[in-house]
């Protein structure tokens, strides 16, 4: 009987908070949706290559649906048709070029997937042009053959009509000779623009993985700090004293700011240290990127704990406001999703950041590259920031000062003011 009312006290409780109600019924249908369409496109993976004087018989042979094959005019000697500056230019996967029998592979390396996918191709189409090449080999030596049989039956008829004996040596007219067919390149140089052939899926990854573990515990932590100094009632007394909404924000984003330069120190030493991590870019770049994805983390947390009551409906805005995060921050390839996810990643403050740092960290690129995606962050802040102040704003307005001054005087300051009342 105990375990039954439990029971009925636990499903009353459930019934009656109805945003975890709504949770547990309707966020994993949304979350199992949104990874059907994003996961439409992922084994489509689709690459742009460049060629640059390759035997047209190959470059026929590359091109596919998955692979598009760009013609690049012969290099000159100028440093703008390097292979490094026509990928980065023309945001290739890759560029092959010819030189007498040798092919030279560069791949920008910063997509395994790509980078197999070309070699994939690559591989495919020699192989293909070497079985044609053989095909018409044994072909040409099976027309010669023919031909020889042919010109033996009728020497042969010769001399039996004309009664010659079969020992005597007989001029045969010439054959043309047997040449092979020719066939492409076989031999293969391969070079990585970024990184390495020892490359591996998580090393591509671990980028992004910096911007969301800074992300994650930065919102978490804010969000839990700032509700918990809410329901203790410390904000409602900061609310209640001459303090700017500003002064408070401002404190709050400097404050937790501290702490997330030192977990961002953390994390890059130990990336550094332990995974072996090559930071092409620079340092001090990797630096500011993550601070303001802290910053924007730490004010998108501050924002959502103002609409939780509890720790526990803190944490129920994870599956809604991280989860889409992780799927759009480059885990999965913004490029294979259908156009209208696409639109939807942009508009996710971790997708710029770390693709900010994936360019930084894997393409060496520099302030000037990145600056579009880190206006975006600080625009994502500066939004956060309005609408925290809104937020404090409709607090105070809502009689919290009122409300505190009542709590801070209790029963006995209600008493004496009746006293004085009285006399």
């Amino acid at each position: 009987m105990r375990t039954i009312a439990i029971i009925k006290r636990v499903m009353l409780e459930m019934l009656r908070d109805k945003r975890t109600l709504a949770l547990m019924l309707v966020a994993p249908l949304l979350i199992l949706t949104l990874l059907y369409y994003l996961f439409q496109g992922v084994g489509t993976t689709s690459a742009d290559l460049g060629v640059r004087a390759v035997d047209s018989r190959l470059v026929a042979a590359l091109k596919s649906d998955s692979l598009a094959v760009h013609m690049v005019p012969a290099s000159g000697n100028d440093a703008s048709t390097s292979a490094e500056h026509i990928i980065r230019d023309n945001d290739y996967a890759g560029l092959l070029e010819q030189h007498g029998s040798t092919l030279t592979l560069t791949l920008a390396g910063d997509e395994i997937s790509k980078n197999a996918l070309i070699e994939q191709r690559l591989h495919a189409a020699q192989v293909t042009l070497q079985a044609k090449a053989a095909e018409t080999t044994i072909a040409a030596q099976a027309q010669a053959l023919t031909a020889l049989q042919q010109q033996l039956e009728s020497l042969t008829a010769t001399l039996k009509a004309a009664n010659i004996p079969l020992a005597t040596p007989m001029p045969v007219a010439p054959t043309q000779p047997l040449v092979p067919s020719k066939s492409a390149p076989a031999t293969v140089s391969v070079h990585y623009l970024y990184g390495t052939k020892d490359s591996t899926f998580f090393t591509n990854l671990l980028p992004v993985l910096m911007a969301f573990v800074v992300f994650f515990f930065v919102f978490i932590i804010s969000g839990m700090a700032l509700l918990h100094e809410r329901t203790t009632g410390t904000l409602y007394r900061l609310l209640a004293t001459p303090i700017t909404f500003r002064e408070i924000l401002g404190g709050y984003l400097a404050g937790y700011g501290l702490f997330a330069v030192i977990q961002t120190c953390l994390i890059m030493l130990f990336a550094i240290q332990v995974f072996k991590i090559q930071i092409l870019g620079g340092l001090w770049l990797v630096m500011l990127i993550s601070m303001l994805i802290a910053l924007t983390a730490l004010a998108l947390g501050l924002l959502i704990s103002a609409f939780a009551k509890t720790e526990f409906q803190m944490m129920q805005f994870i599956p809604i406001i991280i989860i889409p995060q992780i799927f759009f921050s480059g885990l999965i390839s913004v490029d294979s999703m259908p156009r209208w996810l696409q639109v939807i990643a942009h508009i996710m403050p971790l997708y710029w950041g770390a693709t900010s740092m994936s360019d930084v960290i894997e393409r060496g690129s520099g302030f000037s590259d990145v600056a579009p995606h880190l206006m975006v962050l600080v625009g994502f802040l500066i939004v956060f920031f309005a609408l925290n102040m809104l937020t404090m704003r409709t607090l105070r307005r809502s009689g919290t000062r009122g409300k505190l001054l009542r709590r801070l005087r209790g029963p006995h300051a209600l008493h004496s003011s009746r006293t004085r009342a009285e006399r």
